[in-house]
């Protein structure tokens, strides 16, 4: 095809001129990396969208083509369906793209849907598979089905992403990894949050007292929620967990045994998770985790975050500013923490929110497009 020149942005969207498929791994509730795959085809209205499935009454009215896969019982086991997924993605559709543009934390990335020579291949990464690359950060990874199968997927992963051109990675840590495992650069646009919804709160919202600890996410082991509790008994602080998730029996038991209240927000509405936020004292988060939109939301909120100093809280926390990052998972340095919050400025706190905006994210995924889906032979 020919190549192009792009006009203004303000009167035509990026690779209007192009056919585009964007394409995301499973869509289920939507979190974060849900967010961001519709975010970039929002970017692209005429492209098509393809997920591998999505869950029941999930994703409506955003247009979703699901792969084959959705219909077999494989869309119930991501560890089964794991090996199969590169397949999957070359066996997507008969059709064929000018630009693909994935945005992967599994096998999206390598999804071919035309020649290398014809088609440009963009994706942004949301980190390489932790189940295949990382299973010391999630162990989930680390069970028996994926152990012997671990070095041939990491093969396969690097085999075919070749004909990728450009990636992009959701923070700092997730470029090393790119880097790390598959020897790839890749620029750095972190997620886009909503911040100007959770900072504009109602008045009876923003003046609460911030009376408890605020745990939110999914109710999984390498988030560290059963710490969270420890953290709260220790400080005699009443403790709010938001989210929900298969360790939901086992925290709850651990709950009943506190000495302090735990009270559990299970799937909370937007709308009562920014009630939750701007209530609080601090949000714990003493997890690893690749970025972290929930750290920026709870910022917006003027509610200050205490976790871990790894991953992406290095790049949304300012130390002794927005929050305390610790190099341990001791309650003791928390629980410290925790009382030295007032020091901090509310100012400041919510200021630092405001760099993870929805326009910065267009800004830049809408630049990255411009520059690297240019024209090919």
């Amino acid at each position: 095809m020919n190549g192009k020149t792009f006009t203004d942005a303000a009167s035509n969207p990026p690779l209007s001129d192009r056919s585009v498929a964007v394409i995301h791994e499973w869509f289920g509730a939507t979190g974060g990396s849900e967010q961001v795959f519709l975010a970039i085809a929002d970017l692209v209205p005429h492209a098509e969208r393809f997920v591998l499935w999505k869950d029941r009454g999930v994703g409506d009215g955003h247009h979703l083509t699901e792969s084959w896969m959705s219909r077999t019982p494989l869309r119930h086991s991501k560890a089964l369906a794991l090996p199969v997924m590169p397949l999957t993605w070359r066996t997507l559709t008969r059709r064929r793209y000018d630009v693909v543009v994935s945005s992967s934390h599994a096998f999206a990335h390598t999804a071919k849907l035309g020649t290398a020579e014809g088609t440009r291949y963009l994706s942004y990464v949301h980190s390489p598979a932790r189940y295949v690359w990382s299973p010391d950060l999630d162990a989930r990874g680390s069970g028996g089905l994926l152990t012997p199968a671990r070095a041939a997927l990491r093969a396969c992963d690097r085999w075919l992403s070749r004909h990728v051109h450009s990636y992009a990675a959701n923070s700092r840590e997730v470029r090393s990894r790119i880097r790390r495992y598959w020897d790839r650069d890749a620029r750095v646009i972190n997620p886009p949050v909503d911040v100007d919804y959770f900072r504009a709160a109602p008045a009876q919202v923003r003046a609460q007292d911030r009376d408890y600890l605020l745990g939110v996410g999914r109710w999984v082991g390498y988030k560290r929620f059963d710490l969270m509790v420890e953290i709260a008994a220790q400080a005699g602080l009443p403790l709010v967990l938001a989210g929900s998730g298969p360790a939901e029996v086992a925290l709850r038991r651990q709950a009943e045994k506190a000495r302090v209240p735990v009270t559990f927000e299970v799937r909370p509405s937007k709308e009562r998770l920014r009630e939750l936020y701007w209530g609080a004292r601090c949000l714990l988060y003493p997890a690893h985790e690749d970025f972290g939109m929930i750290p920026v939301e709870a910022q917006a909120c003027r509610t200050p975050v205490v976790g871990q100093a790894s991953g992406g809280l290095l790049e949304t926390v300012v130390e002794a500013s927005t929050g305390y990052l610790l190099h341990t998972t001791a309650t003791s340095p928390y629980v410290d923490a925790i009382a030295r919050l007032p020091r901090l400025s509310s100012t400041d706190i919510q200021r630092q929110a405001e760099r993870f905006s929805p326009q910065v994210f267009r800004d830049r995924v809408e630049a990255w497009l411009r520059a690297e889906a240019g024209a090919v032979a």
